[in-house]
């Protein structure tokens, strides 16, 4: 049996899509499992059980991208392709059964959305990554047994949804200080090697004997093995915030140019905490994602902590 999963090109709506893809490795599982998706995203599918290939996805000017996915796939008849992407040429695909995802312009989480194409609305299935026991070995290598970690994942996709460095620096110093409801954690910092001039403030203000510097270099599924081996997680709305729920953390994450009713954090054990402006009025005349600076300066440190405190409250001792 054959299957075509033809997900997103962003790491977080690719982990979204995973339980869709976890649903249908549990009813066939002798299954050759074909992933088709954007580079980004790519090496998170590498240990998916029975997996052939993971075909990535470039994107090309007059969408070529979508001619070169056909290219690859025709020729083969698919039992069940499943795609998330629309796209165009992947109806000309030989198929026993082909879902596509609707358009849908209802506020539901993109968990629900996606689950629609299978008919699972009712009950989603909850995201699920795959890691190899190499994964692991090189997780046990970065974060040793020992003290409970405080994961941090203080960088976006674009800036307007990151919280200042200074403000994370602030909260990760009352979160684990004296009182704190992580008192004397160590503190994990994620997140891409780019992304790290702008938040050395927050990797600077950890006490060296405390700080596990993660900062560029993972492979994602190292990045996942580690955030099993943490005790919580805080951080702007991105892919490692989808990363860490994925891996049953309690997952705070912070919202504010985003909708949390489309992105929070999946599962009983997901939070949130938005800045004070609602969504529809954040945006400032002429705003533009590429240029923007931040727009999260109504989310103060004192809600960002409440709102940790009572995760972790409402959490601690509970089954992931």
């Amino acid at each position: 049996m054959k299957i075509l999963f033809i997900t997103a090109t962003r790491v977080g709506d690719a982990v979204l899509s995973t339980g869709l893809l976890d649903t249908l490795v549990a009813r066939h599982p002798q299954a050759r499992i074909t992933v088709a998706c954007g580079p980004a995203a790519a090496q998170l599918f590498e240990a998916v059980p029975n997996l052939e290939r993971v075909i990535v996805l470039h994107k090309m000017l007059f969408s070529l991208h979508w001619l070169g996915l056909w290219a690859e796939c025709v020729g083969r008849v698919w039992d069940v392709v499943i795609d998330l992407r629309r796209a165009p040429l992947s109806y000309l695909l030989a198929a026993r059964r082909s879902c596509h995802l609707a358009r849908n312009r209802k506020a539901v989480h993109q968990v629900v959305k996606m689950a629609s194409v299978l008919g699972l609305e009712a009950a989603p299935p909850a995201p699920r990554l795959w890691t190899a026991p190499a994964h692991e070995e090189r997780a046990r290598t970065l974060i040793a047994d020992g003290t409970p970690v405080l994961a941090v994942g203080p960088a976006a996709n674009w800036r307007a949804k990151t919280w200042r460095a200074e403000r994370f620096a602030e909260l990760i110093a009352r979160v684990t200080g004296p009182g704190g409801p992580l008192a004397g954690a160590r503190v994990a910092l994620f997140g891409r090697g780019d992304e790290r001039p702008g938040v050395m403030p927050v990797i600077e203000s950890v006490p060296a004997d405390r700080r596990i510097d993660l900062m560029g270099g993972l492979h994602l599924l190292d990045t996942f093995a580690c955030l099993k081996r943490c005790s919580f997680y805080v951080g702007n709305d991105s892919g490692l915030m989808h990363m860490a729920a994925a891996a049953g953390l309690p997952t705070l994450g912070l919202f504010g140019p985003s909708r949390e009713e489309h992105y929070a954090p999946w599962g009983p054990r997901g939070g949130v905490v938005r800045a004070s402006e609602g969504f529809e009025e954040i945006f400032p005349p002429g705003f533009d994602h590429r240029t923007s600076g931040t727009l999260m300066d109504g989310l103060t440190v004192d809600a960002v902590e409440a709102a940790a405190r009572e995760l972790w409250a409402r959490t601690r001792g509970a089954p992931a």
